[in-house]
């Protein structure tokens, strides 16, 4: 599934991936924050997104990430370990790497984002064409919703309005659990 690959990917690639499936952003929403837009704390990340598509008003919402079980993977730990390596001060949280490993200054597009996610999914031997920048919100809802959380608790990261579209995204991902098939004892 999506945060198989995602976990597999490469240190340097995974940060705004895990961030991404672990807040369920959209990519838009990714490569929009700044350094500003993430305070840490004891439970783990907050991060302010100051518009969406879901927020066309700029209100605002805050978001929470929670510290993962496993340092290697945890997304609080990965944007922690970024901010420090990248040496950055302000601006954009993510940044385009050119090939001589130099972090550079501009923000990144929500194509590279997409590119980035398709590269990963080939790397992990899964159709690339089945996945984008879409998959990382997507998938948390699907991944959330086979792990037991909520549809409530779904609608609540992913910014739904209506339960009715968040089961779009976990229908199939919900096809085996809870399966009256499972029970016929076949």
């Amino acid at each position: 599934m999506l945060l198989e690959w995602t976990l597999r990917s490469s240190p340097g690639r995974k940060r705004s991936k895990l961030l991404g499936f672990a807040g369920a952003f959209r990519r838009s929403e990714l490569v929009g924050l700044d350094i500003a837009d993430c305070a840490f704390g004891k439970d783990g990340l907050t991060v302010t997104l100051r518009r969406s598509k879901t927020d066309q008003d700029g209100a605002g919402r805050k978001i929470g990430i929670p510290y993962g079980s496993n340092p290697e993977t945890c997304p609080v730990r990965t944007i922690q370990a970024w901010i420090e390596q990248a040496a950055l001060l302000g601006g954009a949280l993510f940044r385009a790497i050119n090939r001589h490993g130099q972090v550079q200054a501009g923000r990144l597009s929500g194509i590279e984002v997409a590119r980035v996610v398709k590269k990963l999914a080939e790397r992990a031997g899964l159709d690339a064409a089945k996945y984008a920048g879409h998959s990382l919100w997507a998938g948390h809802a699907t991944s959330a919703a086979i792990a037991g959380a909520s549809e409530r608790s779904i609608m609540n990261q992913t910014a739904h309005r209506s339960v009715q579209m968040v089961r779009r995204y976990i229908r199939d991902g919900s096809l085996f659990r809870e399966n009256s098939g499972s029970k016929l004892g076949l």
